[in-house]
This record gives structure tokens, sequence and C-alpha cells, in this order.
């Protein structure tokens, strides 16, 4: 049930000279303590129902005004002595502003048991001031792995990001970070602006059929629209770069505009204080939303984002394989159409252009690497409630991709490509789910599928990949779930029409099996345990790419090796977590994770850990409203360690090239962080500092960069970065 509220509603004739109401958050409903309330020079708090009371003021017009940290500021011209009690509705400083209450189920509204969705708040908190990246809070969710400290690429359950699908709006973006292009080890931001998010949620099992092409789970990212009311600006200054963000109405409020745009310095700090050069790569970005109500039951909107990076080393000492100067430039334009005749149907429709270029020069400005990726999109989603206790989800989607690059290396005879391609083909499919609400709500059905193909696939026809859910309440704060899923993610155009794979390659297949307990305690509490077993098949791999032992020979690597459909394998285990969701005192989460995946390489004929196989995680953070004007959190991550990819034995200061992969692994990474915000508030404007500890505890963490062996003996000398030590930063953001 949605109710409005404008400030609102006759409750009780009060006396002369006195203001009261309460307090709620717009997104929730949820009444806000700690909240100042403010009129003609006079104070007060909001109590732990939301409630205030404003006495002593003078008769007359008087501005009113609300305000707390992590919320936007409100005001309103309101005439004293009034026989209203005002409601008022803040809407979290990352939303848009709203005079309007959606009273939901409660804390939680997340489509599926397997996901896991994140608020406003939470999305600011845990970004991080150094890097202000939405995809690093992600990292802090219950479950999700990254023992990275400068890349933004997160994995889940021992599968890497390439099988972790990232939809911005009903988009499946390809590679949508500013970072050098070609080089896996280098350092990642994402191009999006945490400014721009509305909603984010985590499917890390069995997702819905609507996300294609990905086989080991879903990040759904949805963009907010401007403010609908009044015209703002806000200037954002980070530890790595400054940003701007305008937005404001259309006609009269039938619609509304947003721009942001951002603009990196972090690189001239790396340049004069690191030793490692390139990680000093700089980029700008810039992202605009228009939304407009064309008539009642129409609404279109128009979305583009483009960002550059680009990573100059004039100075460095590096070899002829080394990237001495980059460029990348990721374009993304998006035109939605949303029909809703009545509350009974909503259909959607988008029309994309995705484009995205990089360019590689070694110090000789002699060409290593180009690539030049695009593709048009179509999708259509729609929702039909067929009656109070069924509805059906279905759409269709068709892209268009095309690829053309080349990859070349310094090699005995000079320099030679070592890749190259250039194709194209269309991915298309469709998809629906009929679900079903029995025994008044305690009991959901829901089943469907999809069914892919892809034209420049010629191995495979079309594919289709059933679902099922079913969700019970035994009891009232008790639900039991059970879920399982079929999905398939086709190959790259780039391995497809590569030298080293071909398009007979097959497309990667995963089911999905996966039970979910959840126990409420109380409204804002919750208890969630899953077990879940993930069963991959045909899975891509260079068999010949690394060097090994074999046959008692040291072989060294093969960088043309072809790829191939030779691995099969599994993940399996448990995770648990406890969370609070609340606006008024702690709110957030503890949560454990236990997995273990392997694969077996059928041409090798060996069988070992996947190369994202962590056995332990723990993700951690909560968040503490101390005053009005103050807010806490702080958030500590711990994981046991990647395995080295590569065929290694012995120990990490003394290892040798062996006949068996992934034996040896990192040493186990963790990082605490803290973080104060403090709002200062004026009449006209607002003023929120963010200041932060990086790593509180000083805790060694290094990341993998990669080795070289003896072609004698075989021992191997591995290289290693230094990740963040303790760290302090801050940043600040102003708003009029």
């Amino acid at each position: 049930m949605r109710i409005a509220f404008t400030f609102v509603l006759a409750l009780a004739v009060l006396q002369a000279a006195e203001i009261r109401g309460r307090i709620v958050d717009s997104s929730t409903g949820e009444r806000l303590a700690k909240v100042k309330v403010s009129a003609a020079g006079v104070e007060v708090i909001s109590d732990p129902t939301g409630s205030f009371a404003l006495t002593g003021i003078g008769e007359g017009e008087q501005l009113l005004r609300v305000t707390a940290v992590g919320y936007r500021p409100f005001q309103i011209r309101v005439t004293v002595p009034s026989s209203a009690e005002f409601e008022i509705a803040l809407a979290p400083d990352t939303l848009r502003r709203s005079e309007s209450v959606a009273v939901s189920a409660g804390a939680y509204v997340e489509e599926t048991p397997s996901a896991t969705s994140m608020t406003g708040n939470e999305l600011k908190n845990l970004a991080s001031v150094l890097a202000d990246d939405p995809l690093r809070a992600v990292q802090g969710l219950p479950g999700v792995t990254s023992n990275d400290d400068f890349q933004a690429q997160i994995s889940l359950r021992g599968a890497g990001f390439n099988r972790i699908g990232i939809y911005l709006d009903g988009v499946l973006l390809h590679s949508p970070y500013h970072t050098v292009q070609g080089d896996p080890n280098n350092a990642s931001l994402t191009i999006f602006n945490g400014d721009m998010l509305d909603a984010v949620n985590l499917h890390a099992g069995a997702p819905p059929s609507r996300f294609a092409d990905r086989t080991a789970g879903a990040l759904d990212v949805q963009t907010r629209e401007g403010d609908r009311k009044r015209f703002s600006v806000r200037g954002t200054i980070s530890a790595s770069n400054a940003g701007a963000m305008l937005e404001g109405p259309l006609a009269g409020g039938k619609g509304s505009w947003l721009v942001t745009a951002r603009k990196s310095y972090l690189q001239y700090l790396i340049s004069r204080t690191s030793d490692d050069q390139g990680l000093a790569f700089g980029f700008s970005d810039a992202q605009g939303r228009v939304q407009y109500d064309v008539a009642k039951a129409w609404n279109v909107s128009l979305a583009v984002m483009h960002g550059s990076s680009g990573l100059d080393r004039t100075g460095a000492q590096l070899g002829l394989n080394g990237v001495f100067k980059s460029d990348y430039d990721f374009t993304l334009s998006t035109l939605s159409a949303r029909y809703a005749p009545g509350r009974s149907f909503l259909a959607t429709n988008r029309v994309a252009l995705l484009r995205e270029r990089y360019f590689n020069v070694n110090r000789e400005a002699r060409a290593l690497g180009a690539s030049g990726y695009g593709e048009w999109i179509w999708n259509g989603d729609a929702t039909w409630q067929q009656s109070r206790w069924s509805a059906m989800e279905f759409g269709a989607s068709a892209r268009r991709v095309r690829d053309d690059g080349y990859v070349s290396r310094l090699a005995n005879v000079g320099f030679t490509r070592i890749d190259q391609y250039r194709g194209s083909g269309v991915r298309s499919g469709l998809y629906a789910r009929q679900s079903l609400n029995l025994a008044s709500g305690k009991v959901q059905l829901a089943a469907g599928g999809r069914v892919d193909q892809h034209s420049a696939a010629s191995a495979t026809g079309s594919l289709a990949t059933p679902y099922a859910s079913i969700s019970f309440q035994p009891v009232a704060a008790t639900r039991l779930s059970l879920a399982w899923g079929q999905y398939v993610q086709f190959p790259e155009i780039a391995q497809l029409f590569s030298p080293t794979g071909s398009r007979r390659l097959l497309p990667e297949r995963a089911t999905h099996y996966e039970a979910t307990v959840e126990q409420r305690i109380g409204e804002r509490t919750r208890l969630r345990v899953q077990a879940y077993d993930r069963q991959d098949r045909d899975l891509m791999f260079r068999p010949l790419f690394d060097a090994r032992i074999l046959n008692g020979r040291i072989v060294g690597g093969n960088l043309t090796g072809p790829i191939a459909n030779t691995q099969r394998g599994y993940a399996r285990g448990w995770s648990a977590f406890v969370q609070r969701r609340t606006a008024n005192g702690l709110t957030g989460w503890i949560g454990y994770s236990w997995s273990t995946a392997r694969v077996r390489d059928g041409a090798l004929g060996i069988s070992y850990p996947s190369d994202f196989d962590q056995r332990h995680t723990v993700n951690v953070f909560g968040s503490y409203r101390l005053r009005p004007s103050v807010n806490l959190s702080a958030k500590w991550l711990y994981g046991s360690g990647f395995p080295l990819h590569g065929f290694f034995t012995g120990e990490l200061r003394s290892a040798f090239l062996s006949s068996e992969r992934n034996r040896l692994r990192m040493p186990a990474y963790q990082r605490a962080d803290f973080r104060v915000n403090k709002a200062f508030i004026r009449d006209r404007w607002q003023l929120t500092l963010f200041a932060e500890v990086i790593n509180l505890t000083n805790h060694d963490n290094f990341r993998y960069d990669g080795f070289g062996f003896d072609g004698r003996t075989g021992a191997v000398r591995f290289s290693f970065d230094k990740m963040f030590p303790i760290l302090p930063s801050a940043g600040l953001v102003v708003e009029f």
C-alpha cells in the first residue's frame, strides 16, 4: 500500500505558538530519532518515536528546518499557531527528494531468497572515502570476497568477476571500469557514480531468469531520477577525485534532470609517493539522465554515461612489454520507455548503445594492444499482476556484439601478434516466470526459464534453462526457501574469433541449488542461513598457457595456447549472517561464509581448487547516528586467501614449479576501516565532512603481481605488491 503525506494530517488542536509533528524515513516509513528540528531560533531533537514539539515559537509565518546527517535537509514555511501535526519525510542524501512515504513490507524487501540489498546510506558509508566507489561498497556485503584494495571487482562462491553480471538499469555492462585495459593486475575504479544510484541488489545464487549471459551471480544496479521539486547543486571532494552534481525539475514536476561529473587527481599523489607507477592512472567521467511523464501511463527517460581513463609513465624504467601509455574510453547511452496503464501491468522497453575502446603502447611508442568493442542492445520486460495471488514476468532481449582488437608482445624475433580477433554476432533470448501466492501468502511458488542463442557460436543452437523456487512460512517469523536454476554464458567475441579460440567453443553452463532459512527477530533484525551447491561445466581454460613440470621436465608457458571447454567443477558451502537495518541506533551486519570450489581439467587430467577458492570469509559492518550531525561507521573484512594461480609447490619464499595447480595460497587478508561523517548545516547550504582511517590495525596485506622462474632448476620468484598501510583520508560534500 502506498500512502501519500504532505506534511500532513490534522490530528489535534494545539496550543498557540507551538509546532508538533513526527519525522519518518521517506523510503521505509520508519520513524526517525535524533533529528534536529528548528524554527525561530528554537531547536529540539526528535525522540525515539520520531516525535517533536517546538514551544515558545513566535506567532506568524516561520521557517521550519529539519536536518540529520545522512539525510537531505528539509524546510517549509508554516504559520504559527497551527492546528496541524506535521509528518515530515526525510530522504537519504543518496536518493531523490520525496514528499511521499512508501509503506513497504518491512526493512527487507528483496526479490529472491538469495538476494541482499543495500540502502542509500549503506552504499555511501561502505564506498570508502579514498575511492568513493559503489562496487567497493558491495565488497562489504555478506558472502562477497575481495582481497584486493586496488580493484573494484568482486568474486562470489569461488567464481571470478567475469562470471558475475553487472546490470545497470536492466543493461548488462561489459567492462565498466577505469583501469589499464589488457593488464589484469592493474587497479580499477567503477565508472558509474555512487551519487546516481537508487538501489543495489546482489543475487549470489539462483538469480531470476531475466538476468542473462552470466553463470555465477548478478548485481542489479538501479539509478535514480533527479529531484522533481527544486534545483540543487552538490559538490564533492574525496581523496581520489572531485566532482559535482546538479539536478532539478522539468515542466512543473512532470519530469526531472540529473547531471554529474568527476575528475581524478589521485594519479598525481601516487606518482610522487609510490614505487608502483602502474597504479597512477587518471580518469574523468560524466553521467546524465532526463526523465519525463509524456502521459499518465507513459514515462520516457534518456541516460548517457561517458568515462575516459589513461596512464602515463613518462620517466619510468620499463621493459619493452611494459605499458608506457594507455587510453580507455567507455560510453553507454540508454533510451527507455515505461508503460503502466494501471496497477496490474507494467512494461519497459530499452534501446542502448555501448562502446569501449582502448590503446596501449610501450616506451618506444610500439602498440602493445588495442580493442574497439561495441553493442547495440534492445530488451523489453513486463510484469502482469493477474490477480492478488498470481503474477507473470516475461521479456526478451537482443544484443548485437562486435569486437576488433589485438595483443602484441616482444619475442625473440621482435614484436609479434600473440592474439588478434575481429567479428560480430547477435545474442538473443526470451524468458518468462509465473509466480503464485498460496495460503494467504505463506507459500510462494515460482517457475519459468529462458531460451537463448548466439549467432556466432556455431556449436550450439537454442539453449533452454529452467528455473523453479518455493518459499513457505511454517511460523510467522520464519521463512524456508528452496531455489534451483540453470544458466548459460556464451564466449566473448574475442574468444570466438581469435586464433587461440574457435567458433566451436561451447557456452559455459552452471546449475544452482539453494536452500535458505530466514528468521526475523523483531521488525528490524533477521538471521539468514544459506546452503548452496553450484555445478559448473564446459568452463573455458587454456591448459597450455602456464609454465609447469610436465613428465619430470620444466615446460615454459605457451602464450598462444588454445582456449577450450576443458573444465568442469563445483562450488558448495554455507553462509550465515545477522543483520539489523534501522534508521535509529546501530545498523549493519555480521556475516561468515565457508566455501570450497574445485575444478577438474579434462585435458590435463588433474583436479585442483578454483582460482577464486576462499574457504573462510567474514564481512562485518556497523553504523550508528550518534547525534543529528554525527554518524560513525566501521567495517572489517577477512579472507583466508586465494590460491596463487599456477603450478607451484613449496613455500612463498622458496617455491618451485610443480605438476599440480593452485597448491600455494596467499596469506590471509584482513582490513578494518573506521569512518566519521559530520554535517554542518546552515540556512541555505549544508556541508558534510567525511573522515576515514583505512586499515586501522595496519595489517600487512599483499597482492600477487606475477612470477619468474629459473629454467634449469624450476625455482620460482614471486612478485607481490603491498597494499594500503594504515591510511587516513578525508572528503567533503557541499550541497546548495
